[in-house]
């Protein structure tokens, strides 16, 4: 389709154009009325069209003019939440015949790896993203496809952004229709400040999670100037779920660091450092600033508008013969002005909308300053948090007004009562946390079923396997929870589900969620394939889950995951609770401690039992109240007969 269009349009402008100046001719040379009535009222129409044509040529000739007709393959939206994809292989070589349902490529998705078939036939010309590429957006170009073969070999050295460079080296246009168009190609040119320095690529913020927005820099593992190789790790990242490695995916040198150690609520994507390929080219680096990363022009290199263009010559005829009597002339419009010169962004006025991260505010407020006109360093000239400690620690910025820290009535927030009192700073984890609690609560049609369960059985088994095991490990109760609710998400499929929106995603794997307390915030790891290992296997992994979590060293594939989640509160002597549904899951079980109950074993015969009480809550969008039940009663049966367990 693109190739017809490269043909047509520009053939169509062509026509209408030529068309138009004929007209012109034969008004101006017969002078009738007649046809200068027809002129003077179709020259808009005729311009207008032509004009529009004209901008579509020029579009497509900048896009086309040096390379052949092809067709961007993006990265596809594989599953409902996918935002973001890795390349795990590529299953087509860069020449290789492409026919629709052929294999391209396999695509990790949040979810799973999965196989991206082709929607057209033709040739693939250009990878442009290499198997192991990792964090793609969707929609971003990963491939070329171009529709004949001999076409492949001409983008052997393509690269991203060639096509929109490439027009700035076509020749001159010569029609005067052409004019404004050669204004807007120069224009960019003089605005790219990347045009200054070797080339390089700018490192962004990766999204490390799948439910991380932004994060947090603790340290920077590699300097200024040092060697970077695939694998390396860049820094260290805290995320909303714990701190993380962020591993480099290309090989060069570190030029500039843009994002210092303790950086906080950096949104993802956002400019984070540079690497470039040869070690000679770090100190041209020396003044990089995250405004250049984000493409914004130098001030330095600030042209000057250019002058407007010439007049055609139908204009400059129009002008020139003075209007006849009985004839309507149409009026020469102004030349179109020139695109402005690109100029630094403003320093911030008093009085101008102040644009700060959360944390920033919190800091000037603790201090006690006020951040109108702070020049922020951040993305959009925002304000972040090394700003305020700039400002605080060079002893700049005004007090803030007496009446900033009164909150305004009907506010939600109440004065502060008088006494001291400590404010305690939110980490990603206890950030993101609190969000998804509250979403869950405001989302999710939560509901509750509560039942006792006797344990005189279990414990007695638990006591005995552990005199087996002969002080080489020790099974808790926890284990036996965490197996005997596997088995009941196997008995009763439809709890280890997920609300997708439109249907209900019943999982094929059985793996469960264990709450963990941490210094840094709730953390929840998970046991995978829980149904089909022994309590010894799951005492083992949970140990080792539980020690990760507290020391903040858990890894993505340890807690980004799940279908079902246990909450256990027994060892702090809680009797029972309700916890809250940890989405996209469809059930979460709370579970008390065990207590002594006098109970009546039979008719007349009364004993002290040890019971636990266990509350699950559930989303009643995907588990009704009859197959929470029969998910309860499962699981009463395995936790008061654990020899249910071993069958």
């Amino acid at each position: 389709m693109s190739g017809v269009l490269r043909r047509t349009v520009p053939r169509l402008a062509a026509s209408i154009t030529q068309f138009s100046r004929e007209i012109h001719q034969l008004c101006t040379s017969q002078q009738t009325d007649g046809l200068s009535l027809i002129y003077s009222c179709g020259r808009e129409d005729l311009s207008f069209c032509a004009g529009g044509l004209t901008l579509c040529r020029t579009w497509l000739q900048r896009s086309y003019a040096d390379l052949p007709s092809h067709q961007e393959l993006l990265m596809p939206s594989l599953s409902p939440t996918m935002t973001q994809g890795n390349i795990a292989a590529w299953k087509k070589n860069e020449g290789d015949s492409v026919a629709p349902g052929d294999i391209l490529a396999e695509v990790e998705t949040d979810k799973a790896t999965i196989e991206w078939e082709a929607q057209e036939e033709g040739f693939l010309a250009k990878i442009l993203k290499a198997a192991g590429s990792k964090d793609i957006p969707v929609g971003e170009p990963v491939a070329l496809l171009v529709e004949e073969q001999e076409d492949v070999s001409k983008f052997k050295d393509y690269t991203p952004g060639q096509e929109s460079s490439s027009s700035s080296s076509r020749k001159p246009a010569t029609a005067a229709e052409e004019q404004p168009a050669k204004q807007e190609e120069a224009a960019p040119a003089a605005s790219t400040s990347s045009a200054t320095y070797p080339n390089h690529e700018v490192l962004k913020m990766p999204a490390l999670s799948p439910t991380m927005s932004q994060g947090n820099i603790v340290s920077w593992q590699k300097k200024v100037g040092d060697t970077v190789s695939p694998g390396d790790v860049l820094c260290e990242v805290e995320t909303d779920k714990a701190t993380i490695a962020w591993e480099a995916q290309e090989e060069g040198y570190l030029a500039t660091i843009l994002l210092p150690d303790g950086s906080k609520d950096v949104a993802v994507g956002t400019p984070a450092a540079v690497i470039v390929e040869e070690k000679d080219q770090v100190s041209a680096f020396k003044n990089y600033k995250p405004e250049d990363a984000a493409g914004k022009p130098a001030p330095k290199q600030a042209a000057s508008a250019p002058p407007p263009p010439p007049p055609s010559r139908s204009q400059a005829e129009a002008e020139a013969k003075p209007p006849k009597e009985g004839v309507a002339v149409l009026e020469a419009q102004p030349p179109t002005p020139g695109p402005a010169a690109a100029k630094p962004l403003p320093t911030p006025k008093p009085g101008d909308r102040i644009i700060a991260s959360p944390y920033a505010k919190k800091l000037a407020a603790d201090a006690g300053v006020s951040l109108e006109g702070v020049q922020g360093s951040g993305p959009n000239s925002r304000i972040v948090a090394a700003d305020v400690e700039q400002l605080i620690a060079s002893g700049g910025g005004k007090p803030a007004p007496a009446d900033a820290a009164v909150p305004a009535a009907g506010s939600g927030k109440a004065a502060a009562p008088e006494g001291g009192y400590t404010d305690v700073q939110l980490n990603q984890i206890k950030r993101v946390t609190a969000q998804r609690l509250l979403d869950s609560k405001l989302t999710i049609p939560h509901y509750y079923l509560t039942t006792e369960c006797e344990l005189d059985r279990l414990l007695e088994a638990r006591e005995a396997l552990n005199v087996s095991l002969a002080g080489t490990a020790k099974l808790s109760v926890n284990d036996f929870i965490v197996k005997a609710a596997a088995l009941s998400c196997k008995k009763v499929p439809a709890v280890n589900a997920s609300w997708m929106g439109d249907f209900i995603r019943q999982y094929h794997n059985i793996d469960i969620n264990v709450a963990v307390a941490s210094p840094a915030g709730l953390m929840v790891p998970f046991v995978p394939g829980a149904d089909r290992k022994g309590l010894l296997a799951i005492s083992e992994e949970v140990k080792a889950l539980a020690g990760k979590a507290k020391q903040g060293k858990l890894q993505p594939h340890e807690f980004m995951g799940g279908t079902f989640t246990i909450s256990n509160l027994g060892m702090y002597g809680i009797k029972q609770f309700a916890a809250i549904v940890n989405p996209p899951q469809a059930a979460i079980l709370a579970v008390g401690a065990a207590l002594p109950k006098v109970l009546e074993v039979e008719e007349g015969e009364f004993a002290e039992v040890q019971v636990m009480n266990v509350t699950l809550s559930c989303d009643h969008r995907v588990v009704d109240g009859a197959v929470g039940a029969e998910w309860m009663k499962a699981f009463k049966q395995y936790i008061e007969n654990p020899l249910l367990m071993m069958v």
